[in-house]
């Protein structure tokens, strides 16, 4: 069974632009999910703008380095 991080991401209007309501399933294994909440659809992350691009990005680092901290305290 694979592991699951679901994280919400409201992102504030801004301009002509709407607000929109994420969330991101970020799988153990590398895989993501990020499904537009107000419509029910999936989106790719070259989707993403603005704050919710950032969101991304960094939430993607967050996860990568906290798997390179457990292999390295698991092989040091």
């Amino acid at each position: 069974m694979v592991n699951c991080e679901h994280l919400r991401y409201l992102e504030p209007a801004r301009g002509p632009r709407p607000s929109r309501d994420l969330t991101f399933k970020f799988y153990e294994d590398g895989k993501l999910v990020i499904i537009d909440n107000d419509t029910g659809s999936t989106l790719y992350p070259r989707e993403l703008t603005g704050g919710s691009y950032d969101f991304y990005v960094r939430q993607r680092m967050r996860l990568i380095r906290r798997d390179l901290e457990a292999k390295i305290r698991k092989y040091a």
